[in-house]
C-alpha cells in the first residue's frame, strides 16, 4: 500500500506506442462505438473522477445534446465534466466528449462552450478517431480488443496489454491540421445552426493563444493552433454570423459560479497530492482534510484519505472514506480500487473481491487490481484463481509497484504447489 497510488496514476500515460499493421480495417459503426464507450472509464480515472455535482453535469450534457442533435452523423454522443485542473477537451471514438473543470474555468461564455464542444462533435462525426485505429490496427484484433473491454475475462496479456496502449493512445490523440480544420469547419456549421454566435471559436482560440507561451494548455498539445488555423476560422465565421446569435445564458453563469465556489478546495487537494508525492504524509493528511471541509463531495480527497489512513492501520477511518469516495463517483477506478484494498486490509475477503472485480470490469488492463484479486482468492484458499491473478499482474506489470516482489514470490510458491 505504501506507494501503490503513485505508481497506478501513470498507467494510461506509461504505455509503448501503438505499431504500425499492414492490415487495413474498416471498423464497423457499432464496434466503434463500443469502444468509445469502454474507454470512457479510463478517460475518467485518467482525469481524477467526474466533477460531482449533478447540476453542472446536466447543464454540459443538454448544451452537448442541442449541439449534437443537429450532427448528420447519428452516434450516442455523450458529455462528460471531469475533475482534472488542466484546460483540455477531447473526444473518444463513436459518441463520449469530456471537457475538464479547468477549461470551464478558463471559458467566458455559453458561446465558447459551446464551441469547445462543438469542435470535439466534429472529431466524432468525421471519424478522425476511427480512422486512426483502422490505420494502426486490423481489424480482428480491435474485435478482440473489443470482447475484453465487455468482459471478456479470457483474454491473452498481450491483448490486455494492447487494450491499455489503444486507451493511452486514444487519450493522447493528436490530429493532423486537415482533421483540425474538418473539425473547425464542423464545429463552426453547428454552433451556428444552434443559433450560438460562432464567434466564441475566436474568443477560445485568443485565450490559448494569450496563456500557450506562459503555460501550454494540454488542449494544445493535441489541438496545435496555428496562425493559420485562427485565420481559417475567422473566414468561416464571416459567412455564419448574423444579429440575434447566443453568446452567453444565465445558466452558464450559474454554473461558472458553482465551479468557482469548489475551486479553493481542488487547489488543497493539488497541494496534498504534491505533499503525498514528496512522502510528506502527515502534512498531505491536513490539505486533503482541509480540501473537505470546503467541499465535502471532493471524491479523489477521500480517495487519499483513505490510502494514507489504511496505510497507517486505521482501515476503519480508511472505510468510511472509500465507501463515500464509491458512493460519490461509483464509475471511478480509484474509488472501487482502494476501497477493495481497505477490505482486504479488514480481512473482508468476499467484499473485497466483488469490489475489485468491479474495478477489473472498468480498467480490464489494470495490474494492481489482479494483484489483490490474488490475495484474497489465496486468503480464501482458491489457490489456483489466485495463481491466475498473480501471473496477469506479473505480465502486465510496470515494473516499478510496490508489490512486485511480493507477487513474484507467491506467483512461484503457488505454481509449484498447484502444479
Amino acid at each position: 500500500m505504501r506507494k501503490f497510488l503513485l505508481s497506478v496514476l501513470v498507467l494510461l500515460l506509461s504505455c509503448a506506442p501503438l505499431s504500425e499493421t499492414i492490415q487495413h480495417a474498416i471498423l464497423p459503426p457499432e464496434e466503434e462505438i463500443r469502444i468509445g464507450r469502454s474507454y470512457v472509464p479510463y478517460a475518467i480515472a485518467e482525469n481524477e473522477g467526474l466533477y460531482p455535482d449533478p447540476q453542472v453535469q446536466e447543464y454540459v450534457r443538454s448544451l452537448g445534446e442541442k449541439l449534437s442533435k443537429l450532427s448528420p452523423r447519428k452516434v450516442p454522443y455523450r458529455f462528460y465534466v471531469v475533475n482534472s485542473s488542466v484546460q483540455n477537451a477531447f473526444a473518444l471514438p463513436g459518441g463520449p466528449v469530456f471537457i475538464t473543470r479547468g477549461l470551464l474555468l478558463m471559458l467566458e461564455n455559453e458561446s465558447e462552450l459551446a464551441s469547445v464542444l462543438g469542435h470535439e462533435i466534429g472529431h466524432i462525426g468525421r471519424r478522425h478517431h476511427a480512422r486512426y485505429l483502422e490505420k494502426v490496427l486490423g481489424l480482428s484484433l480491435l474485435l478482440r480488443v473489443t470482447a475484453v473491454l465487455v468482459g471478456d475475462r479470457g483474454a491473452s496479456s498481450q491483448i490486455l496489454l494492447q487494450v491499455a496502449n489503444i486507451g493511452a493512445n486514444l487519450l493522447a490523440l493528436k490530429f493532423s491540421r486537415d482533421q483540425e480544420r474538418e473539425a473547425d469547419a464542423f464545429g463552426v456549421g453547428l454552433v451556428a445552426k444552434a443559433g450560438y454566435d460562432p464567434k466564441g471559436f475566436v474568443g477560445l482560440f485568443e485565450k490559448f493563444r494569450k496563456i500557450q507561451k506562459e503555460r501550454p494548455p494540454a488542449w494544445l498539445s493535441t489541438h496545435p493552433l496555428p496562425e493559420e488555423r485562427i485565420r481559417n476560422v475567422s473566414r468561416m465565421i464571416a459567412n455564419y454570423r448574423k444579429p440575434g446569435m447566443r453568446v452567453d445564458s444565465a445558466e452558464f453563469r450559474k454554473v461558472k459560479e458553482k465551479i468557482l465556489s469548489t475551486k479553493r478546495s481542488f487547489d488543497l487537494y493539488e497541494e496534498g497530492k504534491r505533499l503525498f508525492r514528496e512522502g510528506k504524509k502527515d502534512l498531505a493528511l491536513e490539505k486533503f482534510r482541509k480540501s473537505l471541509e470546503v467541499f465535502e463531495r471532493n471524491q479523489m480527497a477521500h480517495i487519499y484519505i483513505a490510502v494514507i489512513l489504511t496505510d497507517r492501520g486505521r482501515h476503519k477511518e480508511a472505510l468510511k472514506h472509500a465507501t463515500e469516495a464509491v458512493r460519490i463517483d461509483p464509475d471511478l477506478l480509484w474509488a472501487r480500487f482502494v476501497r477493495g484494498v481497505v477490505l482486504f486490509n479488514t480481512g473482508s475477503y468476499r467484499e473485497s473481491l466483488k469490489e475489485l472485480e468491479r474495478a477489473r470490469q472498468l480498467v480490464p488492463a489494470f495490474p494492481d487490481t489482479y494483484y489483490y484479486l490474488g490475495r484474497n482468492l489465496e486468503a480464501l484458499g482458491r489457490l489456483k484463481e489466485a495463481l491466475k491473478n498473480y501471473e496477469r499482474a506479473l505480465s502486465l506489470a510496470r515494473g516499478d509497484e510496490p508489490w512486485l516482489g511480493d507477487a513474484r514470490e507467491r506467483y512461484e510458491r503457488l505454481r509449484r504447489y498447484v502444479w
